[in-house]
C-alpha cells in the first residue's frame, strides 16, 4: 500500500477517533446525563449487544435507499437528456421540477403513505423523490457543458446525433452525473428514514424512534451510527462505480 493510500485511511480514522475523544471528554467533564448524551462506550456496547437487530433493521433501510436511488438514476438521467435536447420540454417541465423539489418531503410523506401503504414501497418512493432532483440537474448541467469545439468537430465529420451523444456528450457529462449521484445517494438515506419516521414498523428510522420512546439513548445513538455507516457504504459504492466507468479521471488525479 502506497503512502497516499495510507493517508486516505489514516486521516479519516484519526478524525473519527478525535471526535469520539472530544465526545467522551465532554460527557465526563460536564457529567452529562445518559439520556441526553450517552458515553461512546455505552453506544459501542449497544452496537455489540444489538448487532443482529441493527443488521436486520439496517438491511431493510438499505434496500429502501438503494431501490429509491436506483430508480432516481434510471428515470433522472433519461429525463435530463430529454430536457437538454428539447427547449420546449425544458421550458415546460423545468419549473415544475424546481417547484416539486421546493416542497418539504416530510409534508409529502404522509400522502405517499396513504397511496403506497406502510411497506417498502412508500419508503422507496420518498427516497426516490429526494434523490431525483440532483440527478436531473447535474446530468443536464453536464450535457450542456460539452465543449462546443468537440460538437463542431463531430458535425464536421458528419457524425449522427446518436454518435455525438454516445461518443461525446454523455462521456463528457459523466463527471457531473457521478457528482449528482454522490449527492443523491446520501439524500436517499435521508428520504428512506423520513419515510420510516412517518409510518413504519421496521428499519433503522423506526428503531431510532422506538429507542427514543423507551428513553434508550445508547440504542438510539447506535442507530444513528448505523445510518452513518450505511450512508458511507452507499457513497463508497458510487465512488467505486465512478472509478470503473471513468478510469481516466483516476489516472488524471495521480498524473
Amino acid at each position: 500500500m502506497t503512502a497516499q493510500n495510507l493517508s486516505k485511511v489514516f486521516f479519516p480514522v484519526m478524525g473519527i477517533l478525535l471526535v469520539v475523544a472530544v465526545w467522551h471528554l465532554y460527557v465526563v467533564q460536564f457529567d452529562v446525563s445518559t439520556v441526553v448524551l450517552p458515553k461512546p462506550t455505552l453506544v459501542l456496547d449497544a452496537m455489540v449487544n444489538k448487532h443482529m437487530l441493527l443488521l436486520s433493521e439496517g438491511w431493510i433501510t438499505f434496500k429502501e435507499c438503494l431501490y429509491g436511488f436506483a430508480l432516481a438514476m434510471a428515470l433522472g438521467i433519461p429525463i435530463a437528456v430529454a430536457l437538454t435536447n428539447s427547449r420546449i420540454l425544458s421550458l415546460t417541465f423545468y419549473p415544475l421540477l424546481v417547484g416539486t423539489q421546493s416542497i418539504p418531503k416530510v409534508a409529502v410523506a404522509p400522502i405517499i403513505l396513504v397511496w403506497f401503504g406502510t411497506g417498502l414501497e412508500s419508503k422507496l418512493v420518498v427516497a426516490f423523490l429526494v434523490a431525483f432532483f440532483p440527478v436531473v440537474i447535474d446530468t443536464a448541467t453536464g450535457l450542456r457543458s460539452t465543449p462546443p469545439e468537440l460538437l463542431d468537430l463531430a458535425r464536421s465529420l458528419h457524425a449522427s446525433k446518436v454518435q455525438i451523444f454516445t461518443k461525446i456528450q454523455f462521456p463528457a457529462a459523466l463527471p457531473f452525473v457521478f457528482s449528482g449521484a454522490k449527492v443523491a445517494v446520501t439524500l436517499a438515506v435521508i428520504g428512506g428514514v423520513i419515510g420510516e419516521f412517518v409510518g413504519s414498523t421496521e428499519g433503522l428510522g423506526n428503531l431510532l424512534m422506538v429507542a427514543n420512546s423507551q428513553i434508550n439513548s445508547p440504542l438510539a445513538w447506535a442507530s444513528l451510527v448505523a445510518l452513518s455507516v450505511l450512508g458511507i457504504l452507499l457513497f463508497a459504492a458510487v465512488v467505486l462505480a465512478e472509478r470503473v466507468f471513468m478510469p481516466w479521471a483516476e489516472e488524471n488525479r495521480h498524473g
